[in-house]
């Protein structure tokens, strides 16, 4: 497998699911998001998925309030559709699971600093698919003149 960064579509995997976000009907798009999610979420043993469900979990999170767009010269270059909020959950879960599994791609950097930007990246992509909590509307109250 090619890498050549720590960007969520900078492997060749990536740019691999990317395509084939590219090649399919829009109405399938949804599918294959929550599909290599959910691989991710329950394998078991080498998370063969991963690359792929990091690629998965930024697109989700670009829709998401404080999401970083993904720019269209390393991720797909067709639009995504909308996607339904129980994907937030799933692609916070399967982050989970690549960043603290063993057997997963975390280990693999070759370069310490590089482990470390791709940890940061992990980490910015879960706090954005957090929903923010309600804010509670304060009563209006008269102020003192």
């Amino acid at each position: 497998m090619g890498t050549w960064g720590t960007g969520p579509f900078d492997n060749d995997a990536a740019a691999d699911f990317a395509a084939g976000l590219d090649e399919a009907e829009p109405e399938r798009r949804v599918a294959m998001v929550r599909d290599v999610l959910v691989r991710t979420i329950d394998a078991r043993g080498r998370l063969t998925d991963a690359d792929d469900a990091v690629a998965a979990a930024a697109l989700v999170a670009a829709q998401c309030p404080r999401g970083a767009p993904v720019d269209p010269d390393d991720g797909p270059q067709e639009p995504m559709p909308a996607f339904p909020d129980q994907l937030r959950k799933l692609a916070h879960e399967a982050l989970a699971r690549i960043a603290t599994d063993p057997c997963g791609p975390a280990p693999n950097w070759v370069d310490p600093d590089d482990a470390k930007q791709w940890q940061v990246l992990l980490t910015r992509l879960r706090a954005v698919l957090v929903p923010l909590p309600p804010t509670v509307p304060l009563p209006d109250v008269e102020r003192p003149a």
